[in-house]
């Protein structure tokens, strides 16, 4: 059986095929299918492509670096020794100097991947360094490097290579994807969530959730948040990842968090911790909807994990035992269209939730001054749709959607992306 292609291979596909102008930057959480799209990628080209990883042992023969004078097979030893050792700007400097090479010996260019770019220290001022010298000369070398997504929200990024790159963004995979991939139903979307690896294990649900823990939360905490921010408390962030997985789907104020939480410090601390975790696509907090900025970044965040998988393993449920509590399935349903909106919209969109006087919208969705609300009705909940009509009467929106009993059916709703609500409303 073929491997699924995800929609981005094609956008990514056609940005190799023109001339070399911008660093094509893969981004998004871990196992969403990054390497593997760029592995898609590279096996379409005409051309001579080579990917490397800074977290595997270099295995690749290489051709060696031409040298004027000295002796060659010292510079090779040399060379070598660099490939092998630690995975500093000097390693990457000879990785690109190399694909220079095959690019100007190929008369269809060269194309250089690299995976896990950021855990090489001051990477982005190297590869400013590199890729204007490559601009300056015109030389025939695309380069796509992987990055998980709390790298994309550094400095280093939008600073240092401003202007120099364009991104190919990779979120959770929606239904209609674990649907078309694995035969998912409506329901096991739900419960398991859209997490590709984890697919083949769901048979043996032990086995799933001790992946889902081990293999996938662990690693992103540890390494894409721990590792590489500053956090003073990195048994709060855990246990503040652990509550907010558990209480998915519900508004819960800082302070409500500080009594859940021992040694949790003030809400500043966590208020930056919820970030971290959102910025690497684990649970976020959605500000209520309120006109002014200021008034929304005050307010109490409803928690929403990005993929429900993160939910289903922290409720200690089983697939059956969550579908017969009715009211923790419907708060997973509500988690699973908050992340689809979340996975499925597009950096210019918001998300939020809006709540006043005993009416509310489970959630609102922005571009610009345009604006969307969505209700939830699962059916083991009580009907809401009184707070559209107020939020409508309040806002000028652009619709009112009902997901769910009375409105759209839910799997049309988690196959529909978040973008189509403002282009064919």
């Amino acid at each position: 059986m073929a491997a699924y292609e995800r929609s981005q291979i094609s956008t990514l596909f056609d940005r190799l095929r023109e001339k070399p102008w911008r660093l094509a930057i893969v981004t998004g959480p871990r196992q969403t299918g990054k390497t593997t799209l760029v592995h898609q990628v590279l096996g379409r080209l005409d051309g001579p492509s080579r990917y490397v990883s800074v977290d595997e042992p270099n295995t690749a023969i290489l051709p060696p670096i031409p040298v004027l004078g000295g002796s060659q097979p010292e510079f090779a030893e040399q060379q070598s020794a660099l490939l092998d050792g630690p995975r500093d700007a000097r390693w990457l400097v000879l990785q690109w100097e190399q694909a220079r090479v095959e690019a100007e010996g190929s008369d269809r260019g060269f194309v250089l991947a690299i995976d896990e770019i950021q855990r090489i220290p001051n990477w982005s001022e190297t590869v400013k360094g590199l890729w204007d010298a490559d601009r300056r000369l015109d030389r025939p070398l695309h380069v796509i490097l992987l990055i998980s997504a709390p790298m994309l929200m550094q400095q280093g990024l939008s600073e240092s290579l401003a202007g120099r790159f364009e991104t190919v963004r990779l979120m959770h995979w929606s239904f209609a994807e674990m649907s078309a991939a694995f035969g998912f139903d409506l329901q096991r979307f739900v419960y398991f969530g859209g997490y590709p690896g984890s697919a083949p294990l769901i048979p043996e649900q032990s086995r799933w959730r001790a992946y889902i823990a081990e293999a996938l939360v662990e690693p992103n905490i540890e390494r894409d948040i721990l590792a590489m921010q500053r956090v003073d408390k990195p048994a709060l962030l855990k246990r503040l990842f652990q509550l907010g997985a558990e209480y998915s789907g519900q508004i819960l104020s800082f302070n409500r968090m500080l009594g859940q939480l021992q040694d949790a410090g003030n809400t500043t601390t966590l208020a930056r911790y919820l970030d971290l975790l959102s910025n690497a696509g684990l649970i976020t907090g959605l500000p209520k909807y309120d006109g002014g900025a200021h008034r929304r970044r005050s307010s109490s965040p409803k928690l929403n994990v990005f993929n429900t998988a993160l939910m289903a393993v922290a409720s200690g449920y089983t697939f059956e035992e969550a579908k017969a509590d009715r009211s923790y399935w419907g708060r997973l349903v509500e988690s699973a269209v908050g992340a689809h909106l979340f996975n499925t919209g597009t950096p210019e969109q918001r998300l939020y939730y809006w709540r006043e006087n005993g009416s509310e919208v489970d959630f609102v969705l922005t571009r610009g001054r345009r604006l969307v609300a969505f209700e939830v009705k699962s059916g083991a909940r009580r009907v809401r749709t009184s707070g559209l009509e107020r939020f409508a009467e309040r806002f000028d929106v652009q619709a009112a959607v009902v997901v769910g009993e009375g409105g759209i059916a839910l799997s049309e709703f988690l196959s529909t992306p978040a973008r189509e609500w403002f282009d064919n409303p």
